[in-house]
């Protein structure tokens, strides 16, 4: 009965967060990385962007939007 309760206990524990936790499955990046995350797209450093996500960037910038969030914008829908 001692191993179903010590067993139980440490499923809580997981499932609550404490052993195993999603975070700790997160990739981790360096604290010098560049990371920023929009539309749910987390991207370090510089992105690749082919040409038409480029031209998507630059018309986004000219419209008032940061470069860094248009790069990651035009990543994601385009």
């Amino acid at each position: 009965m001692k191993k179903v309760i010590t067993a139980t206990a440490i499923a809580a524990a997981a499932a609550l967060g404490g052993v195993g936790s999603a975070s700790a499955a997160q990739p981790t990046h360096s604290a010098r990385q560049d990371c920023r995350t929009y539309s749910s797209t987390r991207v370090c450093g510089q992105p690749k962007l082919n040409d038409k996500q480029r031209a998507c960037a630059t018309k986004m910038v000219q419209q008032g939007m940061t470069q860094r969030r248009a790069e990651v914008e035009c990543l994601t829908f385009y």
